[in-house]
Order: structure tokens, then sequence, then C-alpha cells
């Protein structure tokens, strides 16, 4: 599972990070660990709506020795789901200008609209990349969209473990098993859009879809 990301001390440390965990053989590329959308917002210090305005790349820090870029995306947010103790409106979010870096290409200047998740550094600024969840607006369900508000905050002591091959186990009675990699061969699959993993009375966890109980092939895919 992706880790919670905390009050960083500046983008520049983050890019040095962000190189130095980049795996060996893929230096050309980045590399995220798979998160279903209810981790990336349980997760993210930051998620908001919002459109893009316009884009600037700028230096990294104020060090001249050093060269690496970031680009700064002028933003009009329209809502924000978390952060509110942090930050409160959000003009510019940064991200870094070398896509082996992670760095986020975001349309500009359109009518198109994103759900941004992302990190807070200490100065303020909004730091996001590829490893972030970073979606089109249209390209949400309902489902999600109401769980930005409600579901994904009020169940994230739930832990979801993502299934790649039969037979997956839980674990741990608050877990439930992401399973759209395995019947459908992509992350953001049927599960992903219509599904919130929620935390039961008795304190286990189950995919529930609004009041509908778990589709058949998800109960089954446990099974040796």
């Amino acid at each position: 599972m992706p880790r919670s990301p905390r009050t960083a001390p500046s983008w520049a440390l983050l890019l040095r990070l962000l190189a130095l965990l980049r795996p060996p053989g893929l230096s050309e590329a980045c590399s995220c660990a798979p998160a279903h959308p209810q981790q990336h917002v349980c997760h993210s210090a930051l998620v908001i709506r919002a459109k893009i305005s316009s884009e600037k790349v700028v230096p990294a820090s104020a060090d001249p020795a050093n060269t690496q870029k970031m680009i700064r995306y002028e933003i009009k947010q329209i809502k924000m789901f978390k952060g509110f103790e942090k930050v409160s409106d959000i003009q510019y979010i940064y991200t870094p200008f070398d896509s082996s870096l992670c760095g986020v290409k975001l349309e500009t200047n359109s009518q198109k609209q994103y759900l941004l998740t992302g990190q807070i550094l200490s100065d303020g600024k909004v730091f996001i990349h590829l490893c972030n969840y970073i979606e089109p607006w249209e390209n949400l369900s309902f489902l999600q969209r109401e769980s930005l508000n409600h579901h994904y905050h009020l169940n994230c002591g739930c832990q979801i473990t993502t299934c790649y091959t039969v037979p997956c186990t839980i674990v741990a009675p608050n877990e439930c098993l992401w399973t759209d990699w395995l019947l459908e061969q992509k992350l953001y699959g049927y599960q992903a859009q219509h599904y919130v993993c929620m935390k039961n009375a008795d304190g286990t966890c189950s995919w529930y879809q609004g009041r509908l109980p778990l589709r058949k092939e998800f109960v089954d895919i446990i099974q040796p």
C-alpha cells in the first residue's frame, strides 16, 4: 500500500527522493505502486476538483546549482474535499518537469475539470505527481464523486489489498481484496469505480455498492 504523504520540507527534496526511489533499469520511466481511489483519498493531504488555467516552467529551487525544473500549473479551484486544515484557496500546483520523475501533464485553457490528489509542502505549496490519483472529473462514476464527500474519508481504517493471482486471501478482518487487475487486467475497473471498502459494525470491512451486497465474483476470487 502507498504510504500516507507527510508534510514535505520542499519540492526540491521531493524531486531528489523521486530520483533515488526510481527502480534500477527504469531511468526513463515513472513507476508507481497500485492504489485504489479510496486509498489515494485516505493517504493524500489534499483532494480537490479544479480546472487548469495555464502552465509555466519554473526552477525547482532558488539554488543556481540545482538545474531541475518544475511545471507550475495555475488552477481554478472548484471544490476542496480534503486539506481544509492546511490550505484554503489554491492558485498553483507543482509537478516535476521530467516525466521520468513522475511529472503530470494536464490540459490547460480548456473546459476539462480534474480530480487532483497531492501533497502539501511545509511552505503551503501543493505538489502532485503521477503516483497520485489524478483523473478527469468526467471519468469518475457517480459513486466515486459521492464518496469523495463521505464514504472514502469515513472508511480510512479499512485496508485494501491488490489481488494479482488466485488464490487471494484476506489476512486481517478489516481488509478488502481489490480484484480489478485480476478480473479485467486494469487497475481502475468496475470495482474501483463502483465499490467502497466500508467498515461494518463488528469492525470488519467489506465491499459495498451503495446499499447493494458484494458481487459474487468478488467473493469467489478468494477461493483456491
